[in-house]
C-alpha cells in the first residue's frame, strides 16, 4: 500500500502544481482557469487530481471561491519552491544551449602567448564570457585517448594525422623558429637552414612536447645525412628557454611560442619550415559551448591560413 502510495506521488503533474498556486492566488477556480488561459472545469479537475495523489484536501470549496485548509497552506510554499527550481533548471538548460553558459575542456600542444589559438580563445571569451574553460597539456596520445571518452572535448595538435573514431580538421599553420643565445653566430642571420644547423648541440624538455620536438629534428636532420645531438631535460619550456640562454644548447618552437621574450635569448625563423595545426574531437560530442568554439574557429581559420601564405610568399 505504502508503495503504491509513494508511485501516485511521483506521478504528480507539474500542470497540476500550476493550476494549485493560481487557484490560491486567484481565490477562485474559474478566475484561476482565466488567468492560466483554461477551463475552469480543467483547474477543478486537476486540483481534484493533485488531492488524490498527496491524499488531502488543499481548499474548502464554497460558492464565492475557494480557500486554502491547513494542508493546503502547508503544500503551497512547497509547490511554489518545486516550480521556481524547475524554472531555474529550465533556463539553466537554455542558457547553456545558447551557449551563454557551459563548459569547455580544451587539450593544448601549442603555446596560448599568442598566434591563432590565442587569438581564438579570446574572440570566444569575449562572445561567451560565462562559459568556463579548462586547458589540458598533453602528448597527442594522451589527448586523442581523452577526447574519445569525452574527458576532454578538443585537442589542439600539430599535424594533419587522421585519428580513427575522431574528426580533424586542420585550422592553421605556424612558422618554426630556432631558439639561440644571445651573440650566437646565427643571430646575424634573418633567417636559418637546417644545413645551418646541423653541427649544433640541441635540447628539449621530456614532457610535452619534447619527445615530439626530439623526432622533429631527428627527422629533418637526418635528411641531410646528420644524427643530431639532442639532450632531454627534466624542466618546462619556460626553463628550458632559460637554458639555452646560459649557452646549455639550441631548442625549436612554434610561432607563438616565439611570443615569449626572457632575456638572453633569440628567435630566427627556420626557411621554409612551417607546422599545420588541427583540431581534433569526437563527432559524438554534441556540447553546445564546444560546437560553438568550432564555428568559430572554422571562420577564423580562412583569414589565417590566407595570412600565413602571404607571409610565406615575401621576400626574406
Amino acid at each position: 500500500m505504502r508503495d503504491r502510495l509513494a508511485k501516485r506521488r511521483e506521478a504528480i503533474d507539474v500542470r497540476h502544481l500550476c493550476y494549485f498556486v493560481a487557484a490560491a492566488e486567484q481565490g477562485s477556480f474559474r478566475k484561476a482557469g482565466a488567468a492560466s488561459g483554461v477551463q475552469e472545469s480543467a483547474i477543478s479537475r486537476s486540483i481534484r487530481d493533485l488531492e488524490d495523489q498527496v491524499g488531502a484536501s488543499l481548499f474548502h470549496r464554497r460558492s464565492s471561491g475557494v480557500t486554502l485548509t491547513y494542508a493546503g497552506q502547508r503544500f503551497l510554499p512547497q509547490a511554489r519552491r518545486i516550480l521556481r527550481d524547475i524554472g531555474h533548471s529550465v533556463e539553466d538548460v537554455a542558457r547553456i544551449g545558447r551557449v551563454e553558459n557551459g563548459r569547455l575542456k580544451i587539450g593544448i600542444f601549442s603555446s596560448l602567448a599568442s598566434g591563432f589559438l590565442a587569438n581564438l580563445l579570446l574572440a570566444y571569451d569575449s562572445a561567451h564570457a560565462k562559459v568556463h574553460i579548462e586547458f589540458i597539456e598533453g602528448n597527442p596520445d594522451e589527448h586523442i585517448a581523452a577526447v574519445r571518452q569525452f574527458q576532454i572535448d578538443v585537442a589542439f595538435l600539430t599535424g594533419t594525422r587522421v585519428w580513427p573514431g575522431c574528426e580533424t580538421d586542420q585550422l592553421w599553420f605556424e612558422r618554426v623558429f630556432v631558439v639561440l643565445p644571445e651573440g650566437h653566430a646565427l643571430s646575424e642571420k634573418p633567417v636559418v637552414g637546417w644545413s645551418d644547423l646541423t653541427m649544433e648541440q640541441f635540447i628539449v624538455s621530456d614532457v610535452a612536447p619534447g619527445p615530439e620536438i626530439h623526432d622533429y629534428l631527428v627527422k629533418r636532420l637526418a635528411d641531410l645525412g646528420h644524427h643530431p645531438y639532442i639532450q632531454p631535460q627534466s624542466v618546462g619550456r619556460d626553463n628550458l628557454l632559460s637554458l639555452v640562454a646560459v649557452g646549455r644548447g639550441l631548442t625549436v618552437v612554434s610561432e607563438a611560442m616565439a611570443a615569449a621574450r626572457l632575456p638572453g635569448i633569440t628567435y630566427r625563423p627556420i626557411v621554409d619550415e612551417i607546422l599545420p595545426f588541427s583540431a581534433i574531437w569526437s563527432a559524438r560530442n554534441d556540447n553546445p559551448a564546444f560546437r560553438s568554439l568550432l564555428s568559430m574557429a572554422r571562420k577564423m581559420s580562412k583569414s589565417a591560413i590566407a595570412y600565413m601564405m602571404l607571409v610565406l610568399t615575401l621576400p626574406i
